[in-house]
């Protein structure tokens, strides 16, 4: 008997500020520029693009084409993001090797 899989998307599951920040936090700790990208499409989705994109001036066609997985978001538009969804980007040192 063949299963039946049902489509998932993560942007379902964050539901609160908390949760955003441990998903883009976990996305930052890969390293990987076009997984950021798509991890920050995923929270804007979850937040609703068109409130996201009223909030940080820019076009829902640039956020969509910006943050999907072949996308490479400007910094200022991946600070415009963050700050829409409550997150602030920093720096620290990196731990010993």
């Amino acid at each position: 008997m063949a299963e039946t899989l049902t489509p998932y998307d993560p942007a379902d599951d964050l539901t609160d500020e908390e949760a955003v920040a441990v998903f883009i936090a976990e996305a930052f700790e890969t390293g990987d520029a076009s997984y950021i990208a798509h991890a920050l499409g995923v929270a804007a989705r979850s937040q609703g693009m068109t409130r996201l994109a009223q909030k940080t001036g820019l076009s829902r066609e640039h956020l969509y084409r910006s943050l999907s997985q072949q996308g490479n978001p400007t910094l200022k538009t991946t600070l415009a993001v963050m700050k829409a969804l409550g997150l602030e980007l920093g720096a620290q040192p990196r731990a010993a090797s």
